[in-house]
């Protein structure tokens, strides 16, 4: 028996399918993504889900580069809580602009408060909250 030829199968599929980068709905209503994959019928599996997060937290990385170059000279731990915030978008982020200012003078008091005291805070799990404001605090 000969192995399946799974680039020729792909090119088939996206040849009928098509391939969509962002979720879109399929001729029997169900919401998709990519290559025909049923978001509501199968989901994503977990090695799927940490790929999506590396290249999220990836491009997040390149975003704060160029808009928050002293970033990287940040601990560790302020560094993490960053990246987690920027999840809702950098340029949503750069409106934090006394929260930046507070963390790149080194104040993770005052850059815990500005967060605290943001609609962020507000849309967001309260525990995430308190997790994102402790790494600031953090030395």
């Amino acid at each position: 028996m000969t192995p399946i030829d799974y680039d020729a199968l792909a090119r088939e599929i996206v040849a009928v399918e098509g391939l969509k980068t962002k979720p879109y709905h399929c001729t029997a209503g169900k919401l998709s993504i990519g290559i025909g994959r049923n978001l509501e019928d199968r989901g994503i599996s977990e090695d799927e889900a940490r790929y999506l997060f590396k290249n999220d937290e990836a491009i997040i990385e390149r975003e704060l580069d160029r808009n928050v170059p002293w970033w990287r000279s940040l601990s560790d731990g302020r560094r993490r809580a960053l990246i987690n915030m920027a999840f809702m978008g950098v340029p949503r982020l750069m409106g934090f602009k006394k929260m930046l200012a507070a963390l790149q003078a080194g104040d993770g008091q005052t850059a815990a408060a500005e967060a605290r005291d943001s609609k962020w805070s507000h849309d967001v799990q309260p525990e995430r909250v308190e997790m994102v404001c402790n790494l600031f605090q953090e030395v």
